[in-house]
């Protein structure tokens, strides 16, 4: 199971960073935290003792997909593909991290991908039939479940870790709730009352 990092906050914007062979992209949007201080041009990261379960914190990978995912979403009536550039350019994402997401995301039946000169990724399905969970899930590597390894000690730490099931069982309720239609929609909304506000 891939293991999921968590970092301190850094600035908003950072040179591309390989950290344990993963590639970050340049741009770490606001709400995002690379969970510990880079050293030089590296970053160092620890495990998450909630590696299994759903972040509160939106990841950098999660957040990269869904922006991708949204475009798919808005162009996925035309039946026409999308190639990782366009996808790229539009939501600003490095291309070679974009293409280690689609892939995920490919094998993980979320996208599929079409060959030739036109060819490039599509939604494997209609966007209000792929939740956030399906997405987060496939990204993150979470399986759900609490680790159990985890036995706690203490007291103090059952309860902790008894609050923290009531959180990962909201997240997972909010994130099978909402679908990449209910995303694109939103974004729809957001951009018409931008347009009315600047008119």
């Amino acid at each position: 199971m891939p293991q999921k990092w968590r970092c301190l906050p850094l600035s908003s914007t950072a040179p591309c960073q390989i950290l344990q062979g993963n590639i970050y992209p340049k741009t770490i949007h606001q709400g995002l935290r690379i969970l510990q201080t880079p050293v030089g041009n590296r970053g160092i990261l620890e495990p998450s003792p909630f590696s299994r379960t759903p972040a509160v914190d939106l990841s950098c990978k999660s957040e990269y997909a869904l922006l991708a995912l949204i475009e798919l979403s808005a162009h996925h009536a035309s039946g026409e593909p999308l190639q990782i550039r366009q996808i790229s350019s539009k939501q600003n994402i490095p291309d070679r991290y974009l293409e280690q997401l689609l892939a995920t995301l490919r094998r993980a039946g979320v996208v599929k991908s079409q060959r030739g000169a036109r060819g490039g990724y599509l939604l494997a399905r209609e966007p209000w039939k792929i939740s956030l969970y399906d997405v987060v899930s496939c990204i993150e590597g979470f399986d759900g479940q609490p680790d159990a390894d985890r036995t706690p000690a203490t007291s103090e730490a059952m309860v902790i870790q008894d609050v923290w099931g009531e959180v990962r069982q909201a997240a997972e309720e909010a994130l099978q709730r909402y679908t990449l239609q209910d995303l694109l929609d939103k974004r729809n909304a957001k951009q018409q009352l931008d347009i009315m506000y600047y008119i």
